[in-house]
């Protein structure tokens, strides 16, 4: 009997050898590593992962292939991770992101460094994904620990500084007073208190730049960077120095720059940076001495800023020692007082603005201080064509209600720029004060129906001048809207959370602007602050 004829089944053509010799010899490469290699098809599908993946997780690779490995995630970095994987896969670019992933043995979780690229053809169409994951967790530990030092660091000093300023108060109260009282001291007694105050005021300064050293390597500093214009910063240092160097005969001279030329920098912080360059060039000057100051553009879109003195000058040991904490180059038993922290703080200050700080010195000639920063350009209008159509349209109230603003802003830009939208309003009125300690009092005696707050100022901050507001019966009604360079979401929320009505990123936004300053007014008409 003749058996039935059967068709012979197709099978799938076989992998060309070069294919399989090519794919045996990645995988032996991917053994030999420290890592968790794996690849994935296109469409995000694993479907390879190397000995080290397989040792670690204590699954087989057909437990990790497909979509498999989500079980072996921590739970609450599994929706991140599938998110961020997803879209890589969309978007078709490579993959980084961080972990936790439970180990096999023991079921410990450990941190993992996941990165991603896409393996293209000619046409940019993926063909494959090549992945690696690293064991990240000695680092995530270590910094862990460093930034949990630097937290008590930072609790201690501020604990240290609070301790020392309330017995510094009393000294410095009491001495101040024995120096008014009348009939006033005699001559030797009145030295003695001339000492006291010098000795407490000195220690105040050494107390002030302790912290703030302090705060700046705890990662603290509280920084606003946005353009910021160096002719008005200059006049304002220029103002603030002008006594000192009167005082000691030394004549200064600043730049007229007729360009505009902004940095993108903190304002108050550039403004300490170089009240303590210019400050250090009248100190260790000579008597009838000079200080310049020049201003120049550099390579690579820079804007340095340099301080030119007529001192001694250091000679090459001496410069090498520059911005060590309590490091006085040998002026120590000098008749200027210092306390060796300034430098230091002005050199970190330079750095967290992604600026360079460096200096030069001949002795005998003098010494120059330089600071770059990024040149920016000007504050500009955004939606300002949408503004003027809408402001154009709009049908004008011949008598209409007046409302008061007030703008707690210390940047003269800000200020003005502020000052010419409201100029648009025929409905407002603009109050300003560039301190939170002013617009606090400003606050209490014109009861504006909405406060404007930067969150950055020279005194105190604008969530603290905030809830002084709120504190206040006459002022807690008033709704606040916080308009600040800090844009990170973490500010915005904290900004939210520590009662702002809005919280409005620089550059301003118009539209956003005047919608806010809107919902405020009408918030105010309901008797409604609380936070939209």
């Amino acid at each position: 009997m003749r058996k039935p004829r059967t068709l012979p089944i197709a099978k799938p053509p076989s992998p060309a050898p070069e294919v399989i010799n090519g794919e045996r010899y990645f995988r032996q490469i991917a053994n030999a590593l420290p890592h968790i290699v794996w690849t994935a098809r296109p469409d995000g599908w694993v479907d390879y992962v190397n000995q080290q993946g397989v040792t670690y997780t204590g699954l087989v690779l057909n437990q990790l292939s497909g979509w498999g490995w989500e079980q072996i995630y921590h739970p609450d970095d599994l929706g991140t991770a599938v998110d961020g994987w997803r879209n890589a896969i969309k978007t078709g670019s490579a993959f980084e992101i961080e972990f936790r992933m439970k180990r096999g043995a023991d079921g410990a979780y450990r941190w993992f460094l996941c990165r991603a690229l896409p393996f293209k053809d000619a046409n940019g169409d993926i063909l494959k994904w090549f992945g690696t994951s690293t064991d990240i967790e000695d680092q995530k530990q270590a910094q862990t620990s460093a930034e949990r030092a630097n937290r008590a660091k930072s609790d201690f000093v501020s604990s240290m500084s609070h301790e020392l300023r309330s017995p510094l108060n009393a000294i410095l109260g009491f001495a101040q007073l024995m120096a008014s009282d009348s009939p006033p001291p005699p001559p030797s007694q009145q030295a003695s208190i001339d000492q006291i105050l010098k000795a407490g005021w000195h220690l105040l300064e050494l107390i002030n730049e302790v912290l703030d050293l302090a705060r700046i390597e705890a990662g603290q500093a509280s920084l606003s960077p946005e353009p910021v214009s160096v002719a008005e910063t200059l006049r304002e240092c220029h103002c603030m120095i002008e006594q000192q160097a009167l005082k000691r005969g030394v004549r200064m001279r600043f730049p007229l720059l007729n360009f505009p030329c902004f940095v993108l920098a903190d304002r108050t912080r550039l403004k300490q940076i170089l009240l303590n360059l210019l400050s250090n060039a009248i100190k260790y000057n000579r008597e009838q001495g000079a200080v310049e100051v020049q201003c120049s553009v550099t390579m690579g879109n820079r804007v340095r800023l340099s301080v030119h003195d007529s001192g001694a000058g250091m000679d090459p040991e001496r410069l090498a020692q520059l911005f060590q904490p309590f490091n006085r180059l040998g002026q120590e038993a000098g008749p200027e007082e210092g306390t060796g922290i300034g430098l230091v703080v002005v050199k970190h200050l330079v750095e967290l603005m992604g600026g360079t700080i460096g200096a030069e010195s001949a002795v005998g000639v003098g010494s120059v201080f330089w600071v770059e920063l990024g040149a920016a350009s000007p504050p500009e209008l955004k939606d300002e064509s949408a503004v003027l159509t809408a402001t154009a349209n709009a049908q004008p109230d011949k008598h209409p209600e007046i409302h008061t603003l007030l703008y707690v802003e210390d940047n003269p830009a800000n200020l003005k720029l502020v000052e010419q939208l409201i100029g648009r309003r025929a409905d407002m009125r603009l109050l300003t004060a560039v301190t939170g300690a002013l617009g606090i009092e400003l606050a209490r005696t014109s009861l504006p129906e909405v406060v404007v707050m930067d969150i950055h100022l020279p005194d105190i901050n604008g969530i603290e001048a905030l809830r002084f507001l709120h504190e206040d019966p006459q002022t807690t009604h008033i709704p606040v809207i916080a308009l600040s360079a800090n844009a990170m979401p973490r500010d915005v929320e904290k900004g939210i959370k520590a009662g702002f009505f809005r919280y409005l990123t620089k550059p301003i936004k118009l539209n956003e602007f005047m919608e806010a300053l809107d919902a405020a007014l009408a918030a105010t008409k309901l008797g409604s602050v609380h936070s939209q």
